[in-house]
């Protein structure tokens, strides 16, 4: 029985797991994204995420921990000068796992992992602020103030011929029951 047994094998020896996972962190941290499986990337998860931790703080026992585990030098380097620096501040959470449909060959699903903080398309995007609510009474009030202060402070410099033209004014609608009157 495999009772508390939570580690996914994959299918896979534990040497060619541990090599596999090994190459996808390093793919996944010098290429930002990787599509995969659900089950590697659920995997993988796992795997990366305590890494990017120990890149929070560089020194050299934990550089030297990180490539134990990752096994290439390029990505390790990557890992403490970009990714560590750029998710100094994140508590956790650095990876997000987006189902994108099935494979055609064995209907496997797929996914695509990718790091929270390296995404181009939702970071380009500039945040919009909430436009602030104004309620009609501040909004009246603010109107009737503006009003009051452009007419007392400065004079009517406007022409005559101009002001004296008025826009001609709409026709109220009619009621429906004076509609019903007319038939």
């Amino acid at each position: 029985m495999r009772h508390g047994k939570k580690v996914n094998h994959l299918g896979r020896t534990s040497s060619h797991r541990k090599s596999m996972l090994a190459n996808m962190a390093c793919s996944l941290i010098l290429h930002k994204r990787v599509n995969t499986t659900l089950a590697k990337a659920k995997a993988l998860r796992t795997y990366v995420e305590p890494l990017i931790t120990k890149s929070k703080n560089d020194s050299t026992h934990s550089r030297r921990t990180v490539f134990a585990y990752l096994k290439q030098k390029e990505a390790v380097s990557a890992l403490f000068r970009e990714v560590g620096v750029k998710v100094a501040n994140r508590p956790g959470g650095y990876t997000r796992i987006l189902k994108t449909g099935t494979r055609m060959g064995d209907n496997a699903e797929m996914c695509m992992i990718e790091l929270v903080d390296f995404n181009e398309f939702i970071q380009d995007t500039p945040k919009v602020a909430p436009a602030k609510k104004v309620t009609r009474r501040s909004r009246s009030k603010k109107a009737s103030d503006t009003e009051t202060t452009t007419d007392s402070a400065a004079p009517d410099t406007t022409d005559t011929a101009s002001s004296t033209e008025e826009k001609p004014k709409k026709a109220p609608r009619a009621k429906k029951s004076d509609k019903k009157k007319e038939e």
